[in-house]
């Protein structure tokens, strides 16, 4: 089984190449331009499996900034074509690109005067010679033995939508907090909407010392507070961290005299740390941002002065 599943990845990494190759990138610059100018709505449709790529497309791109809906050939010839308005877009995706559904579908949105682009992967289908605009997606077989079941012809298609969608976000400048907006619900929705001033450890919850206290004086605090460290604070403002991971190397390096050590010695005085108002999706993207030096806390400031300390088990337990 191993021997033939390397041998899948190899050749479907063969056909993603030639697909890299041989994609025409004018051809999709073209297509992404009209999208951005689209003034009415991007509509997405297909059969069987390219019909269920075309909507995640849509839904990618309504996600992300971008008017987009799936529409259902056999739906669309039966009244839902009536959403179909001249600024619009309408884009078919058919790897054969003779879907009979399809070519009813372009007939009838060229009454409504529509820009139609057809993505296929047979440049002399009707439906290539019949759009406004044709992308041509190189395909050199499908990953399916026979060469029949939709899998490499769907992962080019999900993989142009994805780019396309991609591309456009940057074009509009979508930001986070856009997103943040079109995602309110979820694991996803939470860490985008809520701020590092929610979940943080706050008050007498701080695991607090001063610079001239004794190792041996701040190990009570360390072990009660079960925040993993203590802040090292001096005047309102952090000047270090010590971590139980500190405290286990300053042992190694200097044995019990390391009790007696005034903790501004041996502290980390270079550390991350997080402003406030900040979402949780910036705070853990800052604690996975050196992937040789993950860290579990954040210490959290406020116009440079310490309000709090924000903890990765904290935001696991909140559900974010």
């Amino acid at each position: 089984m191993k021997e033939m599943i390397e041998k899948y990845f190899q050749k479907q990494q063969r056909s993603l190449n030639n697909f890299f190759q041989k994609i025409d990138i004018e051809c999709v610059d073209k297509m992404a331009t009209l999208f951005a100018a689209c003034e009415g709505n991007l509509l997405f449709s297909g059969v069987g499996k390219s019909g269920h790529i075309a909507e995640k497309i849509a839904t990618t791109l309504l996600s992300t900034g971008t008017r987009a809906l799936y529409l259902p050939p056999n739906n669309a010839m039966h009244g839902d074509i009536g959403i179909v308005q001249e600024k619009d877009i309408l884009v078919l995706l058919s790897k054969s690109g003779e879907s009979e559904e399809l070519l009813q579908l372009l007939s009838a949105a060229k009454q409504r005067n529509v820009k139609i682009i057809v993505w296929t992967s047979n440049s002399e289908s009707r439906l290539a010679k019949a759009c406004d605009l044709l992308c041509y997606l190189p395909l050199d077989g499908e990953l399916c033995p026979f060469n029949l079941a939709p899998t490499t012809s769907s992962l080019l298609q999900l993989l142009l939508g994805d780019v396309l969608a991609v591309s456009l976000m940057e074009k509009k400048k979508f930001t986070l907090s856009d997103y943040a907006l079109n995602h309110p619900a979820g694991r996803i929705g939470r860490r985008i909407t809520t701020r590092v001033s929610e979940v943080m450890l706050k008050g007498t919850k701080l695991p607090l010392c001063k610079p001239t206290d004794k190792v041996r004086e701040i190990l009570l605090e360390l072990t009660s507070k079960r925040c993993g460290c203590v802040l090292v604070e001096e005047e309102g403002k952090v000047t270090g961290i010590f971590t139980d991971g500190d405290l286990r190397r300053a042992l190694h390096t200097y044995g019990d005299r390391v009790l007696q050590q005034p903790i501004e010695k041996i502290m980390v005085k270079k550390f991350r740390a997080i402003e406030s108002d900040k979402l949780i999706f910036e705070a853990v993207e800052e604690m996975e941002s050196d992937s040789e030096k993950r860290i579990m806390m954040l210490p959290v400031t406020k116009e440079n002065k310490l309000v709090g300390l924000l903890h990765l088990h904290d935001i696991l337990q909140a559900g974010l």
